[in-house]
């Protein structure tokens, strides 16, 4: 797992990227937090492709399970990935509902994700 270092004013952002999924279940979840909140982050963006496919089917509740602790840690947490191929409604009602806020996101860039994270 490589953490490359952000800073958009003065914020301090740590973009996840690895050859794996890192996040499997909500156990990885929650030692992704801590590993990144210990180094000094409170924003996290990675990439869609180092989440298990299963996090995107929202009947086995990992999606939530998941994004419940970066929530109640009060950590933005930012997803980026192309999302057209799950054609689900109930994801992609997720999707739009998490983007109208800033404590969730799903976008299809870092570009992308740098200035969400800079709105707030």
């Amino acid at each position: 797992m490589k953490i490359k270092t952000h800073e958009v004013n003065n914020i301090k952002i740590a973009e996840i990227s690895s050859k794996q999924i890192i996040l499997n279940d909500a156990q990885d979840g929650l030692d992704l937090l801590g590993n990144i909140y210990y180094q000094g982050f409170d924003k996290i963006i990675i990439h869609q492709k180092n989440i298990t496919p299963d996090f995107f089917e929202l009947k086995n509740q990992m999606a939530g399970d998941i994004l419940q602790k970066f929530s109640t840690y009060r950590v933005q947490f930012v997803i980026v990935g192309d999302f057209s191929p799950y054609d689900s409604k109930s994801l992609n009602d997720f999707i739009f509902e998490s983007n109208k806020g800033n404590q969730i996101n799903f976008v299809s860039s870092t570009t992308e994700a740098l200035k969400k994270i800079a709105q707030k």
